[in-house]
């Protein structure tokens, strides 16, 4: 079992190899150029084709593959972005001892939970505004035991 872990482990890493090289090539600048003269190429070929449906149904297919490949890995690449934005963050708020750590790992509240949490901000800025202080910083802990005092207090 730990040879096939193993093996899979590297068929991971390879394919995230690949997918980084590719991803790397296809937005380079170099590839765009290329993308350009093939499609002039392409227009420039039509008058070697006898039948002009063999010559668009030939583009539209290679279009159709190529397409249905950078789908793929434009979402690879971007679930990876996203991942490594995602843990950056959740370092920072780990780090910021007046941050509360409850947004670490949001990504995995339910839509529902996100919308709540953003209501939250908003009391926050509503609050911020009143006090005055923009150059504060609040968290919505903090918020929340000072509406505690100012009601104690009255």
């Amino acid at each position: 079992m730990d040879k096939r872990n193993k093996a899979d482990q590297q068929k991971k890493h390879f394919f995230e190899k690949v997918a980084l090289k590719a991803t790397k090539a296809t937005g380079s600048t170099v590839a765009f150029i290329s993308a350009f003269f093939i499609i002039v190429l392409w227009l420039c070929s039509v008058s070697f084709f006898r039948d002009k449906q063999i010559w668009l149904l030939l583009i539209n297919t290679i279009t159709t593959i190529v397409t249905f490949l950078m789908v793929f890995l434009i979402q690879k690449a971007q679930n990876k972005d996203s991942l490594a934005i995602q843990l950056k963050l959740n370092e920072l708020l780990a780090a910021h001892e007046s941050a509360s750590n409850r947004l670490v790992n949001a990504e995995h509240l339910t839509e529902e939970e996100l919308r709540v949490i953003q209501r939250y901000y908003n009391k926050l800025s509503e609050y911020t505004k009143k006090e005055g202080s923009q150059q504060q910083s609040y968290s919505i802990d903090r918020v929340s035991e000072f509406s505690n005092l100012k009601a104690e207090g009255q």
